[in-house]
């Protein structure tokens, strides 16, 4: 099949989707040149409008054969899935025909019923907003918005994000978030506090620390597969909680490696270049190391972003 453009609309429970739904279908911009199908995996409150929807009420109903059945059945040359909140979304990317292509991602929250959920739904909550191009936050006019923003930008950098207020008045978030660490100093000190927000940024926007030098504590990995004089530097970063901790490192070349050991903690300097690695299959960061010292392990081994 030809290729097909999907848009993604994910959240809670009426935070709006549905609502946001049946306004676009309205827009003859999106509609008229394509026969739009709505898969539908969650039932709320409101109803959706007078086109075509098929409704998946189980993660089992999602799988190619069944998504490819459903589009022919409507001749349907664009998507719009308005996806389950309490699902996680690499189950959709697992599940979908390689003809669908991601459009985009845009998601809805409570601003008044946010914070309950970011507190005891919060690996849910994470997995949403790393997702998304787009998060709209709805019913603000109580809420403070600086709390969401900040809730948002501790996981995504990327996503646009847009406050509305009951009566329809929407503000874009136009707040530029300093980094804790000089990147246009001659040597990026990254704090043992900030070696998750650092790892995150280099990872998003690797051409801006093309040629820079670093400075951080570390812990080293070793493997066969690297050869002699590289290794691993990096930390363990958990997102949301202990059953999401993963090792975040970056490949680093010293002479010396030999000298160190799995799990030995280190104070690295070294000089960053964005060049491929077959460690990473992709261009990557690689150090090139021109201090690494033994240290001692920091208060908190584990980084997070909060």
């Amino acid at each position: 099949m030809l290729d097909t453009p999907v848009y993604l609309v994910t959240g809670f429970l009426e935070a709006g989707k549905t609502q946001f739904i049946n306004d676009t279908m309205k827009d003859p911009k999106f509609t008229d040149s394509d026969k739009v199908l709505v898969i539908a995996c969650e039932e709320g409150e409101e109803e959706f409008g007078d086109f075509d929807v098929e409704y998946i009420d189980s993660l089992d109903e999602i799988s190619p054969e069944n998504m490819i059945r459903l589009q022919k059945r409507h001749n349907a040359t664009k998507l719009v899935i308005e996806y389950n909140g309490m699902w996680q979304i690499n189950e959709l990317y697992n599940r979908a025909p390689e003809h669908w292509i991601i459009g985009q991602n845009i998601l809805f929250f409570d601003g008044e019923s946010f914070d309950s959920y970011n507190k005891n739904m919060r690996s849910l909550v994470v997995d949403k907003i790393q997702n998304a191009d787009l998060i709209i936050f709805n019913r603000v006019d109580d809420v403070d918005c600086m709390e969401l923003h900040r809730a948002v930008r501790g996981l995504s950098r990327s996503a646009d994000i847009v406050y509305e207020k009951r009566n329809g008045e929407t503000a874009f978030d136009d707040i530029e978030d300093p980094l804790p660490f000089d990147k246009d100093a001659d040597v990026i000190e990254i704090e043992d506090r900030d070696y998750a927000l650092f790892y995150r940024d280099l990872s998003e926007d690797m051409a801006s620390y093309d040629g820079k030098t670093v400075r951080f504590k570390a812990v080293v990995a070793r493997d066969k597969a690297m050869g002699t004089g590289t290794m691993f530097v990096g930390r363990h970063i958990m997102v949301c909680c202990q059953d999401d901790i993963q090792y975040s490192p970056l490949v680093c070349k010293w002479g010396k490696s030999d000298e160190y050991q799995n799990y030995d903690w280190v104070m690295v300097e070294a000089k960053i270049k964005i060049t491929n690695h077959k460690l990473y299959q992709a261009p990557g960061p690689v150090l090139t190391a021109t201090s690494i010292t033994r240290a001692y392990q920091p208060n908190d081994p584990v980084a997070t972003f909060y």
